[in-house]
């Protein structure tokens, strides 16, 4: 992912400089591409609007100057201009890529050039006018015409820039020529105009292509995430395949292997209690006792694993009934007190007489419980201590508490030894390791009964794990309904 996140980002460092070469403003020839769409646009839609100015402005000029005259060049302006606007169509129709930006600029700047000529000859009003009133008219002109043309090329300030620039120089030269100071003040105001609207387009482009970079940016972020989505999505389905492939396999491999596990566990049973006679060399007792201890831990290991791989893949079925955990807990502690005596351990019960039954599955519970014992017996050093409690929880469920004087867990590791296959330092250390299973099958467990598991521990203190079954699972007794007998009455 990070080599394919770093390739990625190589060819949009290699792609961006290719834009910027290919660019006529020094960005991405693409940012062009748009500018030029805008502009297109702008000018085909304006089409109508400015002829109609067009039209008006000969109209208003044949007031003062000959109406040949004034027709002669609206119609040279609206000749050029609608010759610009078939350019214009051309290029939305089709024919401009991104790659022909610079051909379709070039064009764009010759007919605007064009039309631009078209537009100074509006200075030879002043030959066809015998008076210096059509100054004004004239300055007038100019002002509409440089805000129209504008208005319309404003996404190309090259191009409002040639066809502004020949008409507001013609006009300030003639202006200039009549010497007096109203006209030098039209002429220089023409002239700022000119300048002001050229810098304002200027700030007008480096604003479009600002929001054109911006959205390139949050285009390529949502394709970012889009990808990191999809790889996001096939990563998880192949994670789920793998963890299905794992379960099916811990299951098949975990029936495969109790066969001859129990096989041996049974012969090697036979060997050590010699039922068959006695072993003329002693030694083979000993070795039969090991052979059988290790089947056991062996047949226990592939039992959790497999109770391990139904749950994660959702086929651990509760198999609920009525269930008194007082009963649970005493059957377990005469499992346990052997291997409690074996380290001098000293096993201590608290559990309340009147406890009501609970409603669940009492093989799981059951296991819950020898997990728990097992695992304080196993890290409680010898002449401990481990103290099994059964009792109504604070919120009215009832709950299992096993708390031992052992070591204890570092804060830090409790929640890796209740992950699946976690073990702690501790459980490194010990002679006696197991696979780190018993206490992930436990919170499972718990979470199947809508319960909770906690484990509290602290160096050189202890540790206490305590699996909590909610409320609405104690089965509480009913008050008895007391009905008064139907008494039939005669009259």
């Amino acid at each position: 992912m990070l080599t394919r996140k770093r390739g990625r980002d190589a060819h949009r460092t290699v792609f961006d400089a290719r834009q910027r070469l290919a660019s006529t403003t020094g960005t991405r020839a693409s940012y062009d591409f748009e500018l030029l769409r805008e502009y297109a646009n702008s000018r085909k839609s304006s089409l109508l609007v400015m002829s109609g100015l067009l039209l008006s402005m000969g109209i208003y000029a044949g007031f003062w100057v000959p109406v040949f005259a004034a027709i002669s060049w609206s119609a040279a302006v609206i000749i050029s201009n609608l010759a610009v606007v078939i350019m214009c169509s051309r290029f939305l129709a089709g024919g401009g890529n991104k790659g022909s930006v610079k051909n379709w600029t070039t064009s764009f700047i010759a007919a605007e050039t064009v039309y631009g000529t078209a537009w100074a000859t509006l200075a030879l009003f002043t030959q066809a006018s015998g008076g210096e009133d059509i100054a004004v008219v004239l300055f007038a002109i100019l002002l509409m015409g440089i805000g129209a043309n504008a208005l319309a090329s404003r996404s190309l300030p090259i191009a409002t820039l040639v066809t502004t620039f020949p008409a507001t120089a013609t006009v300030s030269i003639n202006l200039f020529s009549y010497g007096q100071t109203l006209y030098i003040s039209l002429a220089a105001v023409a002239i700022i105009a000119q300048l002001f609207v050229l810098f304002f387009l200027q700030r007008l482009q480096k604003t479009e292509l600002s929001s054109l970079a911006h959205r390139s940016e949050k285009d390529a972020l949502i394709l970012d995430l889009e990808e990191a989505r999809q790889a996001s999505d096939q990563a998880r389905r192949e994670a789920e395949q793998a963890n299905i492939a794992k379960s099916n396999f811990l299951a098949t491999m975990s029936h495969e292997l109790r066969t001859p596990l129990n096989a041996i566990i049974g012969f090697s049973e036979v060997l050590k209690s010699e039922l068959l006679g006695e072993h003329k060399v002693p030694q083979y007792k000993e070795y039969a006792n090991d052979i059988h201890d290790s089947g056991k831990h062996l047949l226990n290991l592939i039992n959790e694993l497999l109770d391990l791989s139904r749950i994660e893949a959702g086929k651990y079925d509760l198999n609920e009934e009525i269930v008194s955990l007082r009963d649970v807990a005493e059957d377990c502690l005469r499992m346990m007190k052997i291997k409690a005596r074996a380290k001098n351990i000293e096993l201590v019960e608290t559990i309340d007489d009147d406890l009501p039954k609970i409603w669940g599955d009492e093989r799981s519970i059951r296991q819950v419980m020898l997990n728990l014992l097992t695992n304080a017996i196993k890290f409680t050093p010898q002449s401990g201590r481990v103290e099994l409690t059964v009792t109504r929880s604070s919120d009215g469920g009832q709950m299992i508490s096993v708390k031992d004087n052992g070591p204890g867990i570092p804060q830090e590791e409790i929640s890796t030894v209740l992950s699946s296959f976690g073990q702690g330092s501790l459980a490194h250390k010990t002679a006696e390791q197991g696979a780190g299973l018993g206490l992930a099958i436990v919170q499972k467990i718990m979470e199947l009964h809508h319960g909770r598991f906690d484990l509290f521990s602290k160096l050189r203190f202890g540790t206490e794990a305590i699996a909590t079954f909610p409320r609405a699972r104690v089965m509480d007794a009913v008050a008895p309904v007391e009905e008064s007998p139907s008494r039939l009455k005669i009259y």
